[in-house]
């Protein structure tokens, strides 16, 4: 693929998950607190405004755990908002679990913020993330990294294994 994408028509990963918005061993109290590292680090990247890890926290306190979406990871989001400035994520890996109330998927140890302008933006900025998270080698790669250089690197390897695939 010319874009270096894991799905066709989707942004690689590489371009939604920028060195500034990755966070390796952070310390977070309850979960709250994990879901604001994630928008700090979406915000750091010039993804979004601060507004939007208000609205991210708000989510959760509204609708619940759902953002658990597998064992050990949770995907913080809202809604398509006039605080996301373009499509990106952020990855945040947390140095102990965090519950955030979830049966079956706690505790958390890493937290992926998505933030995207419209619906399309998620709809494609998830199909990569999913491809990516998909491979049980790929997760445990990202819980045990201790760098963002780390992250990039697997990030880089997994896009260049989808491209000779493709």
């Amino acid at each position: 693929m010319a874009d270096g994408g894991a799905t066709t028509g989707s942004a690689p990963l590489s371009r939604l998950l920028q060195p500034s918005a990755i966070r390796v061993g952070a310390f977070a109290a309850d979960w709250r607190a994990a879901v604001r590292e994630a928008g700090d680090a979406l915000v750091a990247s010039g993804v979004t405004e601060d507004a939007y890890t208000d609205e991210m926290i708000a989510t959760v306190e509204e609708l619940g755990p759902y953002i658990v979406i597998a064992p050990g990871i949770a995907l913080a989001h809202s809604r398509p908002s006039p605080a996301v400035r373009r499509v990106g994520m952020s990855l945040v890996t947390l140095a102990g679990a965090v519950e955030f109330g979830h049966r079956e998927n706690d505790p958390v140890r890493l937290v992926v913020g998505l933030a995207a302008p419209d619906s399309d933006g998620h709809v494609t900025a998830l199909a990569t993330l999913a491809s990516f998270l998909s491979d049980e080698t790929n997760r445990e790669s990202l819980l045990s990294a201790r760098s963002v250089d780390e992250i990039r690197a697997l990030v880089v390897e997994f896009e260049s294994r989808a491209a000779s695939r493709g």
